[in-house]
């Protein structure tokens, strides 16, 4: 038989999603895939229940629900400042995940570079891959997760460079970009006529004293910024899929006919449903805010306790654990044993990096405080257990 894609062959299945699968087979408890065991607020539920029994039940408009666009639009010019126009510059997608990929085969032809800071969240490789273009890694240096100025503008400089991926706070190491950076990423992006991609799907889950800044409200950079974002972190809905790309209008039109091509459209009934809670006031995003605030806290003070050595979150909900003593060569060996004799599902820190990085796991703590507190419990018998 002929070959399949040549494409499809140069990157794996999601080494996330595989170690929830471990997880499940050991009944290890899932600190891996990134999803709370919490409900969605009850707001966003209760509407959904009314919306099963009456509709809509058929193809809302490809790029969108209006309501939803509306609520959307509103939302975001609450948070950012930035005016939106929700016929225009508005597409809503399944999940942040067709956001980003409609966004890169929108902006990308085969042969074009995509500058990816490392670590970085896995979709960002096979996107680049399946859009036909190379990535070109740039190292985020830790503990802090700073980049070196000369190396960015060096590879963005590179012939044929057409974007910039930017994780803002950051999957898989927490880190909020400053104020002072994403200035000189503008800058550079601006100098070399590149586009910046943005990833916020965190934004609301920001710790003191770090703060969001929005790529696309830094001067000359809103034409050039395409944000991806989704509903599915904020509402603690990530089943639900649905995600959006903001752009200017002449961005927009090229992801909407990708995006309709792709997927058609995101479910009509749960865009129904969410809207309530895009309409929710600023005293949800505190207790947000809050919460997260509350099982950073359980969660890194057991860590500590258990003697790990790991990243300190600036936003989001992963930290990268040390796991350099147990004298593993292979990083998703020791978290299949890990969840096979502990009995706690992480992530091999291998997948996120550009580098040869295999002393580093990733772990998130979205989850009710007694899961918190049965995995850290769990984790007191690390060091016995895996040397």
């Amino acid at each position: 038989m002929k070959p399949l894609s040549e494409k499809t062959a140069h990157f794996t299945d999601s080494v996330i999603r595989r170690m929830t699968r471990v997880s499940n087979e050991y009944n290890a408890i899932n600190l891996s895939q990134g999803f709370p065991d919490f409900d969605p607020p009850a707001e966003i539920t209760d509407k959904l229940r009314e919306i099963a029994a009456r509709g809509p039940h058929q193809y809302a408009l490809t790029w969108g629900a209006k309501n939803f666009r509306d609520a959307l639009a509103a939302k975001h010019e609450h948070f950012s400042g930035m005016k939106i126009d929700p016929e225009s510059e508005i597409v809503v997608t399944c999940g942040s995940t067709e956001a980003m990929m409609a966004s890169m085969m929108s902006v990308c032809d085969p042969g074009d570079r995509v500058v990816v800071f490392s670590p970085f969240y896995e979709n960002y490789g096979a996107d680049a891959i399946l859009s036909g273009a190379e990535p070109i890694y740039v190292p985020l240096i830790p503990p802090e997760f700073t980049f070196d100025p000369d190396l960015l503008e060096k590879a963005i400089s590179q012939p044929g460079v057409k974007a910039l991926i930017l994780c803002n706070p950051s999957n898989p190491c927490g880190k909020v970009f400053t104020r002072e950076e994403m200035a000189l990423i503008a800058e550079l992006a601006i100098r070399y006529d590149i586009y910046v991609i943005t990833d916020e799907v965190y934004e609301h889950i920001i710790y003191d004293p770090y703060e969001h800044i929005y790529m696309a409200t830094l001067p000359g950079m809103r034409e050039r910024t395409i944000t991806c974002n989704s509903l599915s972190k904020t509402y603690s809905i990530t089943g639900w899929r649905l995600g959006y790309v903001i752009a200017s209008p002449a961005i927009t039109d090229r992801v909407k006919k990708v995006h309709d091509f792709l997927t058609v459209g995101a479910a009509a009934p749960l865009m129904e449903a969410a809207t309530v809670g895009l309409q929710f006031g600023d005293d949800y995003y505190a207790g947000l805010k809050a919460h997260y605030t509350h099982m950073k806290d359980i969660f890194t003070e057991g860590l500590a306790f258990a003697g790990l050595t790991f990243t300190k979150p600036q936003g989001a909900y992963y930290v990268l654990v040390d796991i350099s003593e147990y004298g593993y060569e292979d990083d998703e060996q020791f978290c299949i044993d890990l969840a096979r004799e502990v009995g706690v599902g992480a992530v091999p820190g291998s997948s996120f990096f550009r580098e040869n990085v295999n002393h580093l796991i990733r772990l998130h703590f979205a989850k009710q405080d007694e899961t918190l507190l049965a995995a850290i419990d769990r984790l007191q018998d690390i060091h016995r257990i895996m040397h």
